[in-house]
């Protein structure tokens, strides 16, 4: 036996299974000798002990030997918990106090890990499992894996033809399809409009800058874990940027700035390059390569809450745009006990808390305070949108910057016709379009709502004779901004329909004779709904329709 935390979905532990093979085959064996040793009740009991003792009761047991060095190091003492008589092990706790309190549990899955995360050290069996409170949460949760797996967008990415990514090119660098491009372009598109509307200027930014402007900032010694080597161009370095607010500033910078002048909205859908380790990339949702939709606020410390409630307003419109209703929200703050990891004074940390904490309550968001989490040059607002399968994923981010605006002496001139510090706000109202496409299609389960559908409509004729009839409404429909298509393949009909819903395509129009003759159409909406016939302008009146409400 390794290690076995509890983690946010259950548990694990990690086996070294010497000569044994364990499998998901054994799953059941094992489940049924856990349910002995919960009807058995027995009582769980913590122990401390000298390390003498810790040592000679895990004396065969590499790892809790090396879990002891570290306790030692530490100048602690260890614990142990019993379970019953016969069973011990190394650990902090707490646990229940007995057996029979666990709750209806579930071992999930097997999995290989390097003992500590090392891949120099031994590769061990990680058994996962989950466990709650009442049948119905599991039953719950466990449904909720299941539809992971059927909404992955990794699996729905292949069959819809949506993206790729290519050992050639490079793990965790996105090449967009066409039809995911589609989807994109009209996300975009929405997103300039709404941004335009709110006052937000349009600028564009280089992928790469000196690396002197990232050792101004603060990123190189704060995040050069998550950097990729600098490049030497005609003797001097330049990096890859990491982020695109260093830019925004040098834009700011530009020329001398008035009061009257502010707020200044700068946004931009910038595409960055974080080093992630290999281990945690994830189809979209964990990539290098990534286009933030970023924006830079400067304000005056005056305009700084209100210009914050503007921006959770527009987070959540975005994301009720795109049916999420349901958000978690952190106001994610430094860690008291590390104030080394983060640039600036216990005030400016302060005050910069205080505003967002202010913003949230006037806004009535409940949240959840996650000491920590915060950027090394300020706090934030982390908002995490729930999907239709209830899981939740990181979306928007706000926050509220003291410190740039300092080390890169940004100024405006008052009413009072002194110089004066503005305030700095960064924020993505969606996070990334990598992460939040991807969420998308897990949301959707890959069946779009019209107005993001890459093909909106496909027109299937019934014959070979029926095809320039339907290529006729296919020019209609295309001459009206919809996308559509038409399936002439020497198929059946059944099998043409079948195929559009497998492609989740939201209206299916059926011609033959009749059609022809009506100059009419046969409308099936997607999920086996049969609308049935109707005229072509109609039709377009209600495609129309839902576009324009993105319904």
């Amino acid at each position: 036996m390794a290690m076995g935390p509890a983690i946010e979905e259950g548990f694990y532990f990690d086996f070294d299974p010497g000569k044994h093979k364990i499998s998901e085959a054994d799953f059941p064996k094992i489940e049924r000798e856990m349910e002995k040793i919960i009807k058995a009740n027995l009582p769980i009991r913590r122990q401390e002990i000298s390390l003498v003792q810790a040592r000679k009761l895990f004396k065969d047991n590499p790892y809790k030997q090396e879990w002891l060095d570290e306790i030692e190091a530490k100048g602690e003492k260890p614990t142990v918990y019993w379970t019953g008589d016969e069973f011990v092990d190394l650990c902090a706790g707490p646990h229940v106090k007995s057996t029979g309190e666990i709750g209806p549990f579930k071992l999930l899955s097997i999995a290989g890990a390097y003992w500590r995360g090392d891949e120099k050290n031994k590769m061990l069996t990680r058994i996962y499992g989950t466990c709650f409170p009442t049948k119905k949460e599991l039953d719950h949760y466990l449904w909720q894996l299941e539809e992971a797996k059927k909404r992955d967008h990794r699996r729905l990415g292949k069959e819809l033809d949506l993206f790729t990514i290519s050992e050639e090119v490079g793990p965790g660098l996105i090449l967009w399809h066409p039809r995911l491009s589609i989807i994109r372009n009209e996300i975009e598109n929405f997103w300039k409009k709404e941004h335009q509307k709110r006052g937000y200027q349009y600028v564009y930014s280089p992928h790469l800058g000196k690396k002197s402007l990232w050792e101004k900032s603060g990123h190189w010694q704060f995040y050069r874990d998550l950097m990729y080597s600098p490049m030497n161009i005609e003797g001097t370095e330049y990096l890859v940027k990491p982020m695109n607010c260093p830019f925004h500033l040098q834009i700011y910078k530009s020329k001398p700035r008035s009061y009257k002048e502010l707020p200044i909205r700068y946004c931009e859908l910038g595409t960055v390059y974080r080093y992630e380790p290999i281990g945690t990339l994830h189809g979209l949702t964990r990539v290098r390569g990534f286009t933030q939709d970023d924006a830079h606020i400067f304000c005056t410390p005056e305009q700084l809450e209100k210009e914050i409630l503007e921006v959770l307003n527009l987070a959540i419109f975005m994301l009720q745009s795109f049916d999420f209703n349901d958000f978690q929200v952190d106001l994610s703050v430094r860690d008291p006990k590390n104030k080394e990891k983060y640039l600036g004074s216990d005030r400016i940390w302060k005050k910069a808390e205080t505003a967002l904490e202010t913003a949230l309550r006037k806004k009535q968001l409940k949240y959840h305070r996650a000491e920590g989490e915060a950027v090394f040059y300020g706090p934030k607002i982390d908002i995490k949108l729930v999907d239709s399968a209830g899981r939740t994923w990181q979306g928007p981010t706000i926050q509220v910057d003291f410190n740039f605006p300092e080390k890169f002496n940004l100024e405006y001139t008052g009413p009072d016709g002194k110089t004066h510090r503005p305030v700095m706000i960064h924020r993505t109202v969606l996070g990334s379009m990598e992460r939040f496409v991807g969420t998308l299609i897990e949301h959707y389960a890959g069946a779009f709502p019209v107005w993001l559908s890459p093909i909106q409509t496909m027109v299937i004729p019934i014959a070979e004779k029926h095809n320039q009839y339907a290529q006729e409404i296919v020019k209609i429909l295309k001459e009206n901004n919809i996308r559509a298509e038409s399936d002439e393949r020497n198929e059946t009909t059944s099998a043409k329909i079948r195929d559009a819903e497998l492609q989740k395509i939201p209206y299916i129009l059926v011609v033959g004779d009749r059609e022809v003759r009506k100059k009419t159409v046969n409308v099936r909406a997607r999920g086996e709904k049969v609308l049935g016939e109707m005229s072509v302008k109609a039709f377009l009146k209600k495609v129309t329709s839902d576009i324009a409400k993105r319904e």
